[in-house]
């Protein structure tokens, strides 16, 4: 009789989790844990960790469902940790299983081997382990998966090193189901809807959490009952409100000044999901004093950090339904609906003129997976996301390379919606290997690339402070759908605004993974 290995164990596990859909780019000390495949596990190949991370970050935020990332030892956790640190902001529940030397070679700092291995991805996971003993390794895996799906959710690790696969075990395996969220306190939400009651102009924040936790809809019937005014957090990584709704009130930047300005015709605001608040920049302006704040998080730390405000804590989800529970509809009148540009004409090819098109283009349950920071004004004026379950992704922490890997697997998660990546030109570079995966995987995105030859968000950040030449910032002279072609990818380029419809038409209509580069006018716009 077969001894049960590790391995057997530990696929037993991934199965009862759901956990059958692997991404990876393989070393050697992985191929144990490769080896005789399932026919029922499907493994996605990229080209290079970080797009693996970024791939499987996007297919975990779209299905809402964990998800497993096998890196390579210590090098190729190190190409991944770029988007790791995205995935850490992005609150994903990725469970990150990297190989290791045998452990009769770990105390001799072999080649290829990972020192302190636990170490390395901190402090941008929940939790890293190295276990101790071969047979703890389905149990730790086990306790990654609960820790990882557990709000607020996040990345995990577990370092494993290349023998304990063919170790055996006869501890039993149990995988017991997700842990569920949480709801608040009663005596904090009776003093909420005490204030809300009492308020003549309260205001929503709502951030990334909220659309995470599947609360959209909840959120949306909290506002029309409090006839209260939505804005969207700074720097928010998805899309919690629907943009065309008529109490949809705008974005806020992430600049203290610009907030209390924005927020001071209220006498009351509720954040949810969201930090209060995300600053990225401090232009040294005095601002008036916020309003009275109550902040809805399901993250301890977001409400420890806080200077102002009650916290009250709770999954966005639960929290909202307790709300609902107890506040009236109000009488209050609405605040006026927000006024957008007027749609640009098509004189030149600028990047307003795209997001204006496509946004006619596009079908409303589409997703939208976005990384071209200098144009992220002209996105939220001329393409309002209007889907309430997972219409847009973009990146929480602004490091660059997550796009097109993301709308990758966005497109693998949901063959049954359309997704499109627009993505800046320089952003693209960080992960234009996902290319290669798309085409392998016959997936049906299209990515259009905002070529406007320069790292803009660079560029207008040194402009605004005055910093006179900044080197570093000139791009320009790269072929992106020859790029494509070479992958496996269809590519077009196109340079002139006539040419816009009926590509983008095309290619939308594709069912090849598609890359649209647009020659755009050079960027006015900034995200600050």
């Amino acid at each position: 009789m077969n001894k049960r290995t590790v391995l057997d164990a530990t696929r037993e596990l991934l199965r009862e989790l759901g956990l059958t859909t692997v991404f990876g780019n393989p070393g050697t000390t992985e191929v144990p844990f490769l080896t005789d495949w399932p026919d029922d596990f499907d493994y996605v190949l990229g080209l290079q960790e970080s797009a693996v991370v970024a791939m499987a970050d996007a297919y975990a935020q779209a299905t809402r469902q964990a998800v497993l990332v096998n890196l390579h030892s210590a090098g190729g956790v190190g190409h991944g940790l770029g988007n790791l640190f995205n995935a850490y902001r992005n609150r994903t529940p990725l469970i990150i299983v990297a190989g290791q030397q045998t452990r009769s070679l770990v105390p001799h700092d072999p080649f290829l081997g990972a020192i302190d291995a636990p170490e390395f991805p901190k402090p941008y996971v929940k939790w890293s382990v190295e276990p101790a003993t071969a047979e703890d390794v389905p149990a730790a895996l086990a306790r990654a998966y609960h820790v990882a799906t557990q709000a607020p959710s996040g990345p995990v690790f577990v370092s494993v090193p290349a023998d304990d696969w063919t170790a055996t075990t006869e501890r039993p395996i149990i995988a017991r189901p997700r842990i569920r969220g949480f709801a608040p306190d009663p005596e904090s939400i009776d003093e909420l809807a005490a204030a809300l009651e009492a308020a003549e102009r309260p205001a929503i924040v709502v951030g990334g959490a909220v659309d995470h936790d599947g609360a959209v809809v909840e959120t949306v019937a909290l506002a029309e009952r409090l006839q209260a005014g939505v804005y969207v957090a700074p720097m928010s990584y998805r899309c919690s409100f629907p943009e065309d709704h008529p109490l949809f009130q705008g974005f806020l930047d992430p600049e203290r000044g610009a907030i209390s300005d924005k927020l001071a015709a209220h006498d009351l605001v509720v954040v949810l999901g969201a930090p209060a608040f995300t600053y990225h920049v401090d232009r040294g302006r005095g601002e008036a004093p916020l309003p009275p704040l109550f902040i809805v998080s399901d993250d301890e730390q977001i409400l420890a950090r806080a200077f102002e405000g009650t916290g009250i804590r709770a999954t966005p989800k639960l929290g909202v339904r307790a709300l609902l529970n107890v506040v009236d509809r109000s009488s209050r009148p609405a605040p006026a609906p927000l006024e957008r540009p007027a749609k640009p004409g098509d004189e030149k090819l600028t990047a307003e003129f795209v997001y204006s098109t496509l946004t006619d283009l596009l079908p409303d349950n589409a997703i939208v997976v976005e990384e071209a920071p200098s144009h992220r004004g002209y996105l939220h004026d001329h393409l309002p996301i209007k889907a309430t379950d997972t219409g847009f992704l973009t990146t929480g922490s602004g490091s660059l390379g997550y796009g097109v890997p993301a709308a990758v697997g966005a497109a693998l998660a949901r063959p049954d919606r359309k997704v499109v990546g627009v993505i800046g030109d320089g952003a693209s570079m960080y992960g234009i290997q996902a290319l290669w995966t798309a085409a392998r995987q016959e997936v049906p995105v299209t990515i259009l690339i905002l070529d406007n030859s320069e790292y803009a968000a660079v560029r207008l950040f040194g402009d605004s402070i005055g910093g006179g030449k900044l080197p570093g910032t000139e791009l320009g002279g790269i072929d992106f759908a020859a790029l494509a072609v070479s992958m496996g990818c269809q590519g077009v380029t196109i340079t002139q605004p006539s040419e816009l419809v009926r590509s983008l038409d095309t290619a939308l209509a594709d069912h090849r993974p598609t890359l649209v580069r647009v020659c755009v006018a050079g960027s006015a716009d900034s995200p600050y």
